[in-house]
């Protein structure tokens, strides 16, 4: 067996060690090869669905559907869940979450982390001491430590898809989820334990029951080889990707002995619908701020995430409200405090059990409209269930009145490369015209693009988005930016919006940009 690991960054020694490294080493073994059979299943539907299969629920887990199970009864510290905060991994961020006042802090090694070396272990670290309690930051401008009453911390690790390049196995680099996973079951798992608490997860980007069915697995197999009693892992699935959205009755199930819930990771789940159907002119959707949660085919999605939590006795948390405050702009933070508080009644009154934010000056805003309709109960899993949804629900994706602009090309495009030059710069989270981006609504952005030029969708002028336009249009907004790694964005947007080939995400072309 050869194992080549690149060195520690400084500091973090304690994280890279023997036993440690053995055992995700370990987990890359027992799951690898699983893990490769479900990517190529991936494939395999995705290439279906192009040549005119049609999305449905499986036949074949009817039964599954229609039996009557429930999941685990949550953990103490995961009964009340109406407010979570998400964000990146360094010390600063992280410290300011879980201070935050929220009920559960999600640090996110996915979407919101530029996967650098250094970004990924120092993370790892930064999250032991968190459970520790010890986690603390001194800059010359202020001084950081945790609260005794802080947030229940859970840990979202890369998906399926990706690898972590710094981690080599007989020559395969290792699954980054196995990879992220595995050294926080190590140690992180082992803190939360010691601290009251246990290791909980956010499982992001699943597309089909068996890849929950793996998650289980390596839970009950992790659990065993380090002692920890079966069922203290816990795991809440985010529902982003439209396959998912027809299996979320079976990825409860596979999980029901770790499964804690589902959220509605909206800003993926748009494009993974993009995604899947951008060869289908009849899929075409308009500007990114037209795709509100009130549209059919996203309502959908939320109300049968509600009703399947409630019928397995699991929670529904919902999604993010990319608004956040602009403390320089009195009316800018009044509009988007006004809008956060609208998303969030509007989820409460859905039925979730709770809701996500991006900034600590939005949990009151939230727990407000929670406590309006939850009162003192911790969950809604009483509250009837008044809607029901129909298969077909799910891929209705008319928007009455939606337009494509050219203020929303060219948004997308700024979004875009403004986004990929902070990742490339080891920033996963960044603040842009007043809204928090992450890799998924620079997904959204890269996929309309694609999707517009693909279709010669015309703006609402009557001229057609071209791949000359587009090109035009990113010479006027990147000729306005003066950015880092501003050449390199650029590159890696054009690649992944305007090539004949879509890349499943834009991340892996600029995954091997970054160190």
């Amino acid at each position: 067996m050869d194992t080549q690991v690149h060195p520690a960054p400084p500091g973090t020694e304690h994280i890279l060690t023997p036993g440690a490294v053995a055992f995700v080493v370990a987990l890359h073994h027992r799951f690898e090869g699983r893990r490769q059979e479900l990517l190529e299943i991936r494939r395999d539907r995705r290439d279906a669905l192009v040549h005119g299969a049609k999305m449905r629920f499986l036949p074949e887990t009817s039964a599954v559907r229609t039996q009557d199970w429930t999941v685990a009864q949550p953990p103490s510290d995961l009964i009340d869940r109406r407010v979570e905060i998400t964000g990146p991994v360094d010390a600063k961020m992280m410290i300011n979450a879980l201070n935050s006042g929220a009920d559960v802090f999600m640090a996110d090694l996915e979407d919101a982390t530029s996967p650098t070396w250094e970004n990924v272990v120092t993370g790892q670290a930064n999250m032991v001491e968190a459970q520790h309690g010890t986690l603390q930051l001194d800059t010359e401008a202020k001084s950081y430590r945790l609260n005794a009453d802080r947030a229940t911390l859970v840990v979202r690790p890369r998906g399926w898809h990706l690898t972590e390049k710094h981690f080599v196995v007989d020559g395969t680099p290792i699954s980054a989820s196995l990879f992220d996973a595995g050294l926080y079951l190590y140690h992180g798992g082992r803190a939360a334990i010691e601290a009251g608490s246990g290791p909980y997860f956010y499982l992001p980007k699943l597309e089909s029951h068996l890849e929950a069915r793996l998650w289980n697995d390596v839970f009950t197999f992790a659990q065993a080889e380090l002692g920890i009693p079966y069922g203290t892992v816990r795991a809440t699935v985010l529902i982003e990707t439209i396959w998912a959205a027809h299996e979320m009755d079976e990825i409860l199930f596979e999980l029901r002995d770790h499964a804690s819930g589902l959220n509605a990771g909206r800003w993926d789940y748009i494009f993974s619908v993009i995604k899947a159907f951008r060869h289908d002119p009849n899929f075409v959707l308009p500007d990114r701020s037209q795709v509100g949660m009130t549209v059919p085919f996203m309502r959908a999605y939320t109300d049968l995430m509600v009703q399947t939590c409630h019928r397995r006795r699991a929670y529904a948390i919902g999604g993010m409200a990319a608004f956040i405050p602009n403390r320089n702009n009195p009316d800018v933070t009044a509009q988007a405090l006004e809008k956060v508080a609208t998303d969030k009644r509007r989820e409460a009154q859905q039925g979730c059990e709770g809701t996500w934010v991006a900034h600590p000056d939005l949990v009151e805003v939230a727990r407000r409209e929670f406590d309006q309709v939850m009162g003192d109960a911790h969950d809604q899993l009483a509250r009837p269930v008044t809607f029901s949804v129909r298969e077909g629900d799910l891929t209705d994706v008319r928007i009455e009145g939606g337009t494509v602009t050219e203020a929303g090309v060219r948004t997308n495009i700024s979004v875009g490369v403004r986004y990929l030059a902070a990742w490339l710069g080891g920033q996963g989270a960044a603040a842009i015209d007043d809204l928090m981006e992450d890799a998924a609504t620079a997904e959204i952005s890269r996929s309309q693009i694609w999707q517009w030029v693909h279709h010669g969708v015309r703006t609402d002028d009557g001229s057609v988005i071209t791949e000359e336009r587009v090109r035009r249009l990113i010479d006027e907004e990147c000729g306005l930016l003066d950015i880092p790694h501003l050449d390199d964005a650029r590159k890696v947007f054009e690649d992944v919006a305007l090539g004949d080939h879509f890349p499943d995400f834009l991340t892996l072309p600029a995954y091997e940009l970054i160190d």
